[in-house]
């Protein structure tokens, strides 16, 4: 039979992912403590192939728009680095060459 989780007690922890075309800072849901509570579980799970987003600032690397996203999955395939942010100020995006 399958288990009940108590998703009452997750905790939400703030990320940047970059993938070729996109810098993407949003919430990831873990859990409390123990097991797959860290930031790198969540991403190194090998039968989930979807990041679960919510309150996403959405940046193209190409001119710099951003926009907000409530919720997004992101695919694991397009994620090139991915990092913990500090809630506090959402990340910048990376200075463009300029031509």
């Amino acid at each position: 039979m399958f288990e009940q989780q108590d998703y009452s007690q997750r905790r939400t922890e703030r990320a940047a992912f970059e993938t070729d075309r996109l810098l993407i800072v949003g919430d990831v849901t873990l859990p409390p403590e123990g097991y797959q509570s860290r930031f790198s579980d969540s991403l190194n799970r090998a039968e989930l192939e979807f990041v679960s987003l919510t309150n996403c600032e959405v940046t193209t690397l190409t001119d710099g728009t951003t926009r907000h996203q409530d919720f997004l999955m992101l695919s694991k395939r397009h994620i090139r680095l991915a990092y913990p942010v500090d809630g506090a100020a959402p990340a910048e995006p990376p200075e463009l060459p300029q031509p």
